[in-house]
C-alpha cells in the first residue's frame, strides 16, 4: 500500500526554501488509460501534443492534465514512455539525422542511447501541481536554475551521501529526467532539451531534476538543516576582493579556535544534548558523580546577559527597555516571544549571545584542563545538534525519550496542556533525528536504576577511549 504523505505541506516548504518559480510536477505512469477518468479535475490536451508541452501546462499553467498514445502529435514522445514501439525511421538512424546529428550511422547510435520505458507497460501517464495532493506520485520533476538545483542536490545528499551522476543525450532530455529516474529509483538531472525550450518555455536558465516521490522528504529534511547552517537561496557572496577569513565555515577557517577548545592535552570533551524533558540533566549529574564536570549552556546563557554584561547592552539598544524586568534583569520570556517566530530577530539576538557564550565556554573548559589534563568534560547543551556544534566535541551523547514521552513529561513539569507541550516540541529539531548524530544514546524511558547502568557503561567506555588516545 502506498504511503499518504502531507503533499501540501512537503511542496509549500520547498516551494519557499528554494524559491521555486514554477510548481513542481507530480508524475504518475498509468497501466490503464481508463484510470485517467478517476483522477479529479483531469483535463485532455483535445488534439495532438507534445510532452514538454504537457509539462508546462501543469508547472506553469496549474493544471491536472491526462495524455495517452492518441494524444501525441508523433511517435517519438510516447515510445520514450513505453507506449508504442520505436518507428522504424528512428530506429535506423533516419530521424536524428534530419537536424541532430551528421550521418544516420549517428542517428542510429544516437536512438540507441536513449533510455525507455519498457513497452507496453503503461498507456497512459498524468500530471498535476503536486501542492494539491492530486494522487501519490511516482516522482517529481523540478524546474529550477542551477545555484537552486545546487541547493537540491546536497539536501539529496546529506543523508546516505552518493555521487549525483548526470546524463544528456542531447534532444529528448525527458528521457535522461524521468525515464532515467524510473529505471534507477535515483534522482535525475539533466539540461532540458531544444524541444522543451522552444514548446515547453523551459528558460534559458533552466534545469530539470526528477526525484522519486519517497525521496522527497529526505530532501526536505537535508535542506531545513542546511538553511539552519547558513545553506540558503539565494546565495550570498562574499566579496572577491575580500578577507574571507569570517565568512568560511568552522571546519575551514576556525580550526585554531577548535584546538583552543580541545587542546593538545588529553582532555576528552562530551557534549550532552536532548530534547526538552528528556533527562539531559539527570544524566549529566550521573556522569558527573562518577568525575565528569559540567559545563552548562544554559547557565552561561544566562550569566552573559547579566546586568552590566556587554550582551545585555546590545540586547537593550536593539529591542529596547520592553525586554528588560523592573530590576533591569532580562526578561527572557518576553524576548523569547519576539523571537520565537521571527527568524531574523532570533539571528539578531544569537548575534549578540553566541560570541560571548563561546568565549565563556572556552575559558571554563581551559581552567578545567588547567586543574586535571586528563578531564572528561561533559558539556551540557539542549540545541547542540540545531546549532551545529557537534564538530567542538570529541564525542556526543543523546539522551533520548520517545517524542510521546517527551509531550507528557514537559507537560507534566511545567503544568502545561499536552498540546501546548507538543507546540513547544516543533520549535525544536525531533528526538529521534537528533540520535543520527550521536556517538552514545542513553534511552531515559525507564527506571533511575536502568539509566544510571548506562551512564556506567559509558563512562567505563569514556575512559577507554580516553586511554586509547593517550597511546
Amino acid at each position: 500500500m502506498e504511503k499518504e504523505r502531507d503533499w501540501e505541506k512537503i511542496i509549500r516548504r520547498m516551494e519557499l526554501l528554494m524559491r521555486l518559480k514554477s510548481f513542481p510536477v507530480a508524475f504518475k505512469m498509468l497501466e490503464k488509460k481508463e484510470d485517467l477518468s478517476k483522477i479529479p479535475f483531469m483535463r485532455r490536451p483535445g488534439h495532438k501534443i507534445t510532452l514538454c508541452q504537457m509539462i508546462t501546462l501543469v508547472r506553469n499553467f496549474d493544471w491536472t492534465v491526462g495524455i495517452e498514445l492518441d494524444d501525441f502529435m508523433n511517435p517519438t514522445c510516447p515510445s520514450i514512455l513505453g507506449f508504442t514501439e520505436v518507428p522504424e525511421a528512428n530506429r535506423d538512424g533516419t530521424f536524428r539525422s534530419i537536424v541532430w546529428v551528421k550521418t544516420k550511422e549517428e542517428g542510429r547510435k544516437y536512438e540507441a542511447s536513449i533510455p525507455r520505458l519498457p513497452l507496453g507497460k503503461y498507456e497512459a501517464l498524468a500530471m498535476a501541481p503536486l501542492a494539491y495532493k492530486p494522487f501519490e506520485p511516482d516522482i517529481v520533476l523540478i524546474y529550477a536554475n542551477p545555484a537552486q538545483m545546487m541547493l537540491l542536490i546536497n539536501s539529496l545528499q546529506f543523508e546516505d551521501y552518493e555521487v549525483m551522476q548526470f546524463f544528456c543525450v542531447g534532444e529528448s532530455s525527458c528521457s535522461d529526467a524521468i525515464v532515467r529516474c524510473y529505471l534507477t529509483g535515483k534522482p535525475s538531472l539533466t539540461i532540458p532539451c531544444y524541444g522543451e525550450r522552444r514548446y515547453g518555455h523551459a528558460q534559458d536558465e533552466d534545469l530539470v531534476m526528477a526525484v522519486p516521490a519517497g525521496m522527497m522528504e529526505k530532501a526536505l529534511r537535508g535542506m531545513e538543516t542546511l538553511y539552519r547552517r547558513g545553506i540558503r537561496y539565494p546565495i550570498s557572496y562574499a566579496g572577491a576582493e575580500q578577507d574571507l577569513t569570517s565568512a568560511f565555515p568552522m571546519s575551514y577557517g576556525g580550526l585554531n579556535q577548535l584546538e583552543a577548545v580541545r587542546g593538545k592535552d588529553n582532555r576528552l570533551l562530551l557534549g550532552v544534548t536532548g530534547g526538552i524533558a528528556s533527562g539531559k540533566t539527570t544524566a549529566a549529574n550521573m556522569l558527573k558523580e562518577l568525575g565528569a564536570p559540567i559545563i552548562d549552556f544554559d547557565v552561561i546563557a544566562r550569566k552573559v546577559v547579566e546586568p552590566g554584561q556587554p550582551a545585555l547592552d546590545a540586547i537593550v539598544e536593539y529591542f529596547g527597555k520592553q525586554v528588560l524586568q523592573e530590576d533591569g534583569t532580562l526578561d527572557r520570556k518576553k524576548v523569547s516571544d519576539i523571537v520565537f517566530r521571527d527568524f531574523e530577530k532570533r539571528k539578531k539576538l544569537e548575534s549578540f549571545t553566541h560570541p560571548r557564550i563561546n568565549e565563556e565556554f572556552v575559558k571554563q573548559v581551559n581552567e578545567i584542563a588547567a586543574k586535571d589534563p586528563d578531564a572528561i568534560i561533559q558539556v551540557v547543551i539542549p540545541l547542540l545538534i540545531e546549532l551545529n556544534l557537534q564538530y567542538i566535541f570529541h564525542k556526543v551523547l543523546v539522551v533520548y525519550i520517545s517524542q510521546e514521552e517527551q509531550v507528557k513529561r514537559l507537560a507534566e513539569r511545567d503544568s502545561i496542556t499536552m498540546e501546548e507541550a507538543a507546540n513547544i516540541l516543533k520549535a525544536q529539531l525531533p528526538i529521534d533525528e537528533k540520535t543520527g548524530y550521536a556517538d552514545f544514546v542513553i534511552h531515559n524511558d525507564k527506571t533511575l536504576d536502568e539509566t544510571k547502568k548506562q551512564v556506567e557503561d559509558l563512562w567505563q567506555t569514556l575512559k577507554q577511549i580516553q586511554k586509547e588516545r593517550a597511546g
